[in-house]
């Protein structure tokens, strides 16, 4: 029988495979060439970020009502390291913090932000949104998105901001950074069946976008852009698809 800590492991491992916000390559990039309409000719890997059916991100609209089963938070304070990789800014982490929903329960990998945002709230774009990017052991994967608004500093996101490494570049994270700091007072989320939103554009991730949006000051997500430049991908096409609410 396996144990817990080698099937969060091949977790990790599964997760980190898949993910290119924890890959340095430079192959791929928001415009020109190697823009998103080009990443699924860049690799063979990323067939789907062209001809997948169940993309993101998403323009959140039309949206059904259900009763939706509640978000329960084990975080605590941590956060092992700052990664810069040319498209974002990230933290990974350790595992023990996690995403519970119903009988499912997600194991936070890392946290990464998108200006502006990539997913939209009935057509309304947010000047910022983070991303925290969770795994099951098997590798199944889910997103808990919050969207950033314009207003005072935001004295958690500060403990990440002042300390930015330039691309390329990691380090270690000062103190511990405390999640629950960065989330808003309400956890009512929209829910909806999509994928990574950077090769290899994977599917199969459930996306959890919190309906209240937090506040970062204009210098703190203006800091940000400069540094890495505007690191949205386009909407894409619902299809088929159910968004609940």
């Amino acid at each position: 029988m396996i144990k817990q800590s080698a099937l969060i492991l091949i977790g990790a491992l599964t997760l980190n495979s898949l993910i290119a916000s924890a890959d340095p390559s430079h192959s791929w990039s928001y415009e020109g060439a190697n823009g998103p309409e080009h990443w699924s000719s860049l690799s063979d890997n990323n067939a789907a970020c062209n001809h997948g059916w169940n993309q993101s991100p998403l323009n959140l609209t039309a949206m059904i009502d259900a009763d939706q089963l509640p978000l329960v938070l084990n975080y605590h304070p941590g956060g092992k390291e700052i990664l810069n990789n040319g498209h974002t800014v990230q933290v990974n982490y350790a595992t023990g913090n996690t995403l519970n929903v119903g009988y499912h329960r997600f194991n936070l990998m890392q946290l990464h932000f998108h200006t502006p945002s990539e997913n939209r709230i009935e057509s309304r774009s947010y000047p910022m949104e983070m991303h925290m990017v969770h795994a099951t052991p098997e590798g199944r994967l889910a997103v808990l998105a919050i969207m950033f608004k314009t207003g005072k500093k935001n004295a958690e996101l500060a403990r990440i901001w002042d300390d930015l490494p330039q691309p390329g570049q990691r380090r270690a994270l000062k103190g511990s950074l405390d999640i629950t700091q960065l989330l808003p007072s309400s956890l009512d989320y929209i829910r909806y069946n999509g994928s990574l939103t950077t090769p290899p554009c994977t599917e199969g991730v459930s996306w959890f976008v919190l309906k209240t949006p937090i506040e970062a000051s204009a210098d703190q997500m203006t800091r940000f852009t400069r540094l890495i430049g505007e690191n949205n991908r386009p909407l894409q096409h619902l299809n088929a698809r159910v968004i609940i609410k």
